[in-house]
Formats: structure tokens, sequence, C-alpha cells
């Protein structure tokens, strides 16, 4: 829906026929249901861009004239090998292929490939439709003009592009991510606060700001300066982060206390979670639209 919203013409490749199907219809009333509400992406119709979009369960067939091809199966390093080895002996040697893993290393993807060099992993942020962000990282073989060219790929359809340098676990998102979820985890587990509470501090206390600026420049507003935040709040930090924990099992009683608390706000049944997701979902969509207006004021 992304790459279609900028204009592109779309192959999407399955092995199961029903998964193709059913893609089509859910992309078909999503498009729709935004192009009704305003908040449809890029400047084609929603038939427009439906039109660009077309199917296929022959892999050969579903690449043949790509430039990019993005792969997105189960974050699974066996599966994900097997279908970029396929991918290998059929590319030409200027498409760029590209996974869509969170967490999966570049070296352990495509370490092997004859086409390494035109391999990178661009990793989107669920739902990558209304979270534009995307974190680009390199094979330590990947060619300089591939991470360039996707890249530019991913500012053209819309995306908010991050070049990582070099390879790292979990990439950069997943380490921030785990570091607030772990040290959620231990807060709850230890009783200093309940799950809902906790939830509270970020969506209604850090996620805020952070929903326009980042931990770095927040420090920058806080003092005058980064410097000066250092000089004044070094000491305290270094206090707090002493007293941190081991990492969590994420298993046990913590479990189930969160569990608990949040079962009872959003009960684990299908209606239920789609129904809370659909609202999440129109927040992140009345949030890009701010942020929009904001950059445009």
């Amino acid at each position: 829906m992304v790459f279609a919203a900028g204009g592109f013409r779309v192959k999407l490749y399955d092995i199961a026929q029903e998964q193709l199907t059913t893609a089509l219809e859910n992309i078909r009333k999503q498009m729709q249901e935004m192009e009704k509400s305003g908040v449809l992406k890029g400047a084609l119709s929603a038939e427009q861009q439906l039109a660009l979009i077309s199917v296929c369960t022959d892999l050969k067939a579903a690449v043949e004239g790509a430039t990019f091809i993005q792969e997105c199966t189960p974050e699974n390093l066996e599966l994900k090998k097997k279908i970029f080895g396929q991918l290998d002996l059929i590319v030409g040697d200027s498409v760029i292929l590209s996974s869509s893993t969170s967490c999966l290393l570049p070296s352990k993807l495509f370490t092997g490939l004859k086409h390494v060099k035109q391999c990178i992993v661009s990793h989107p942020v669920n739902p990558p439709y209304f979270v534009p962000l995307v974190e680009i990282v390199p094979h330590p073989e990947t060619d300089p003009s591939t991470t360039e060219r996707t890249y530019a790929l991913m500012k053209k359809i819309g995306q908010s592009p991050v070049k990582l340098n070099r390879e790292i676990e979990g990439f950069v998102l997943n380490r921030l991510q785990y570091a607030v979820i772990s040290e959620a985890w231990r807060l709850v587990g230890e009783g200093v606060i309940s799950p809902t509470d906790l939830d509270l501090v970020m969506s209604d206390g850090l996620g805020m700001r952070y929903a326009f600026i980042g931990p770095l420049e927040t420090m920058h507003l806080n003092a005058e300066g980064v410097s000066n935040y250092c000089e004044r709040y070094a000491e305290g930090m270094k206090l707090v982060l002493n007293t941190f924990g081991p990492v969590p099992e994420f298993s046990g009683e913590t479990v189930q206390k969160v569990n608990q608390a949040l079962s009872e706000k959003i009960p684990v049944v299908p209606k239920a979670l789609d129904a809370r997701r659909k609202w999440r979902d129109e927040c992140l969509t009345g949030l890009a639209k701010l942020k929009t207006q904001m950059k445009s004021d």
C-alpha cells in the first residue's frame, strides 16, 4: 500500500493463492475507507492505486522487471535464507534485495549470496502505513549505492528512513524499545507501579514528548544545550542507572500480573483486539496528520 501510494507498480508474491486473494480484498477495503475519511496517502485515487497492485504465485514471474524486492516472510532465519537463495539465482545485477526483518542481522541473512552487494535490510515499523520510520541496515559487503538508492526510494514513497552505519543486534528501534520494556517489566515485577499506571507514564508522559522530538533533543532543550545537560544531570542519571536490575526472564508472576491487567482492559479475543488495533491506527493517522500540518506551518 505504501509503495502503491508512491505511484509504483507492485507485484505481491506468495506461495498460497488464498493469501493473495485475501490481501487484495483487505487492501481494497482499507484504501476505500481511508479515501472516504481523507487520509489516503499519495496523489492517486484508491482505484488508481489498486490498479498498480497485482499478484503472482510464481517467484520468477513476480520479480521480472523489478527494481526493488521487499521480502516480508515470518521472522524465521531459515525461511528468509531460502527465499534469498532462490532470488539470488534469478535476479540481475541492478535490483535491490531488501528484507523487512526486525532483528535478524544482514550478515546472517545475506552472507554467501552472489548478489550480496545488492542486499540490505529495510526494517519498517508496524503498522508501516501509519508509522513512517524505516531502519536501513547494510551487510558488511553491501555496496554504498544500494544503501543510497534504498534511502532515496523510502523518502520518495513518504517514509522516514534512517541509515545505520553498521549492523548490531536489534538494530536501533528495538534496542531502544527493549530498554524501555525491560525497565517497565522490572518496575511492575518489583511492585513499584501497576501495569496500567506504567503504560500511562508512557502514553501521557514520555510518549507525548517523544512523538515530536527524540531523547537527545529532549536533553538539549531541557538545559542550555547537551553539554550543560550532562554537567547538570550526569551524576543523577548514573545514580539511577546503577540501580537497574538484570535482564528480566519475562516469565512467572510478572507475566500473570501484566497479562491480567491488560486482558481486563482488552480481552484476548479477536474482536476486542482488532477493535483496539483499529483505534490505535486511527490515533496514529490523526497524529501523522497533525505532525504533517505542524511541519508545514
